[in-house]
């Protein structure tokens, strides 16, 4: 088994590493880091990339090889001062397209340079967290206009590529996953308004994602998923 996990010095990303060597000893597993280095790691293959620069993007696809699982876990939510808005008067351009620079770009490029990485014609999963905001139809407390339509824009884009990768690669299963709010740097400003029970340990978001894995197949490809394995509208 061969994964990649995109942003292993991630709270999730790195949890999801350790969790993978545990159940798949034999896994051969790449790991992406970038503002700082998982020391935490052992017997992973680690890369220093912006998961945004299309260039290193394509220089990694070039490193790997075949993969079984893909994982991106890469995201922004916010920036030093900058927090979601509130209202639409809070709106900025930079801010935005920060968000869509980190959250949506990366999944296009890496779907870009590595569909020749699952061209051996076996089941194989591309994974990316999204986020129940991102959602439309969920959509009833308005507010988070850059990270919403970032994570909107990310859906769209993973459910395009499922439906093309289904004519091409048939056997690649292809998700949005929200994992829930995980106790990660993230989601630090807002954990005060997290409901009791609600705040998931990285090791318990990981868990989720690899026993959703696990489960859904090919035929499952193109759906956006919760941490309690509901399907979630667009």
């Amino acid at each position: 088994m061969r994964v990649l996990i995109v942003g292993a010095n991630s709270g999730i990303g790195n949890a999801l590493i350790r969790l993978i060597q545990e159940r798949y000893r034999d896994a051969h597993i790449y790991g992406t880091w970038y503002q700082s280095y998982p020391t935490n790691l052992e017997g992973v293959e680690l890369a220093h990339i912006d998961a945004s620069n299309e260039l290193d993007i394509r220089a990694l696809a070039e490193q790997t090889g075949d993969l079984d699982w893909l994982i991106n876990t890469v995201g922004l939510l916010h920036i030093d001062q900058l927090r979601p808005e509130k209202t639409v008067t809070q709106f900025d351009a930079d801010f935005f397209n920060k968000n869509i620079k980190v959250n949506t770009l990366p999944s296009l490029f890496i779907a870009k340079y590595f569909r020749p990485a699952f061209k051996h014609n076996r089941p194989a999963h591309f994974a990316t967290i999204s986020a129940k905001v991102g959602s439309i139809s969920d959509n009833r407390l308005g507010g988070w206009y850059s990270y919403r339509i970032s994570k909107a824009a990310l859906n769209m884009a993973l459910k395009t590529i499922s439906v093309e990768w289904q004519r091409s690669l048939p056997q690649v299963c292809v998700s949005a996953l929200h994992p829930g709010t995980t106790d990660t740097r993230l989601s630090k400003p807002f954990q005060s308004n997290v409901p009791e029970g609600k705040l998931f340990s990285p090791q318990k978001t990981a868990g989720f994602i690899v026993d959703r894995l696990e489960k859904i197949t090919a035929e499952n490809t193109g759906n956006f998923w919760s941490w309690n394995g509901e399907k979630i509208p667009w």
